[in-house]
């Protein structure tokens, strides 16, 4: 067995987790979704907008920082 001070954090996050849903049960469990959430969320995922770096954002908007490295 894996001791504790062995485990990465994600291990231990994973395990954890996985303890939680052992003893108190999924809690979305025998849940629905209601159909106009479904469809809001499809189509969020068919539209998946455009990424805009830290950069493009500063210059699009005419923003300077001032400061350590800027």
């Amino acid at each position: 067995m894996t001791k504790v001070k062995d485990m990465t954090i994600n291990d231990l996050e994973e395990l954890i987790e996985q303890k939680l849903l052992e003893i108190l049960g999924d809690p979305d469990s025998g849940l629905r979704l209601e159909k106009g959430f479904k469809e809001k969320i499809e189509q969020r995922l068919r539209n998946i907008p455009k990424k805009i770096s830290h950069n493009e954002v500063l210059k699009k908007n005419q923003l300077h920082l001032v400061g350590a490295g800027f």
